[in-house]
């Protein structure tokens, strides 16, 4: 072996090592990293249009439009989260304050009519209810404490991971052709395969950032029916919150009807309640795996079917990021694949 094969060998080891590292390191933000990066492909045209009118001022078209996600997006979404937070822990105090000061059946009392008498044979087959009751909400003390010490945890990594995308926002739409020009350099690849790939990831990325808007949307419409049939107080207000937390598929919007669906409940319309929950469940949380890959196949080259199991897939395996993760690695498989045939692949004569 030649000095000059060894120095080869040796850097290309020291190439996988440092690979490697980065890896290590960009790990626990690349949720937010590619955010910030599908965002920043979409949001570029307008960033450019802004810089224009602010007199080619890139840095401060960026500021706004990050402050506009801000109010419009991540303000929005925190509030609607620490309120149904708010309500689901004000609701498990009253149920846990009235079972210890009346038993359960002082809460099966609570039930509309409907469900009240079902209640009290319920509890007669099941004999010493609220003994039961005060045993388990007893047990379940430290747990719920472990459970809300969880929560606050996951609520500073949202935080921060939130933080992290913001930044890199204004970072990519300020530096973004920069970005690009660094990438032709050195990524081993030619310049126009590189630009082949930036301009897959920014037709996967705006097929799905406004696939993810339109679904909501949809959601949010066949809620608002739903919210009209069974009678639900403030049914506008219930349908935007039903499309802001159709943007977030780890609730989704089924969990918003499910809630209007106790709001009823508790105030005495027992087969709205049902109506309503089954609407969310059915209609309105089952709309969003048909109406997201029809939306998403349109821009990509793509069949509707591989566009359903990349959402899937992805949501399986990345959690929410997945919606971007999913489509956008089965684009570029597709593009490289398509790529290597075109440029390396030998042609029939």
């Amino acid at each position: 072996m030649t000095q000059d094969q060894a120095a080869r060998r040796f850097l290309f080891i020291l190439l996988i090592g440092s690979m490697l590292a980065v890896g290590l390191v960009a790990w626990p933000l690349a949720s937010a990293l590619l955010l910030a990066a599908v965002l920043s492909v979409v949001l570029a045209p307008l960033q450019k249009r802004l810089a224009k009118k602010f007199g080619r001022r890139r840095g401060l078209a960026a500021a706004v439009i990050v402050i506009g996600v801000v109010l419009l997006v991540v303000v929005p979404l925190l509030a609607l989260s620490t309120v149904i937070v708010k309500e689901a822990t004000d609701g498990a105090k009253f149920i846990r304050d009235t079972v210890r000061s009346e038993g359960v059946t002082g809460l099966i009392d609570r039930l509309p009519e409907p469900l009240r008498n079902f209640g009290h044979k319920a509890a007669e087959q099941l004999g010493d209810l609220g003994e039961f009751g005060q045993k388990h909400l007893s047990e379940q003390g430290p747990k719920a404490a472990s459970a809300i010490a969880g929560a606050l945890v996951a609520t500073g990594a949202l935080l921060f991971d939130l933080a992290m995308m913001l930044i890199a926002l204004y970072f990519l739409l300020v530096r973004g052709d920069e970005v690009m020009g660094w990438l032709d350099e050195v990524l081993p690849l030619r310049p126009s395969q590189t630009r082949e790939l930036a301009a897959e990831f920014k037709k996967v990325s705006y097929a799905v950032i406004v696939a993810t808007v339109l679904t909501a949307a949809v959601q949010a419409a066949a809620a608002f029916i739903g919210y009209l049939i069974a009678k639900v107080p403030h049914p506008f207000f219930f349908a935007i919150v039903t499309f802001f937390f159709a943007l977030i598929p780890a609730i989704g919007a089924a969990a918003v009807c499910l809630f209007a669906a106790l709001i009823l409940l508790a105030t005495g319309h027992a087969y709205m309640a049902i109506f309503l929950a089954v609407w969310g469940v059915v209609v309105v949380g089952l709309i969003d795996n048909v109406a997201r890959p029809f939306l998403i196949k349109g821009d990509v080259e793509m069949g509707g079917a591989v566009v359903f199991f990349a959402l899937i897939g992805g949501i399986s395996a990345f959690g929410a990021i997945g919606l971007v993760v999913g489509p956008l690695a089965v684009a570029i498989f597709l593009a490289l694949l398509r790529m290597y045939r075109r440029d390396y692949m030998p042609k029939n004569s």
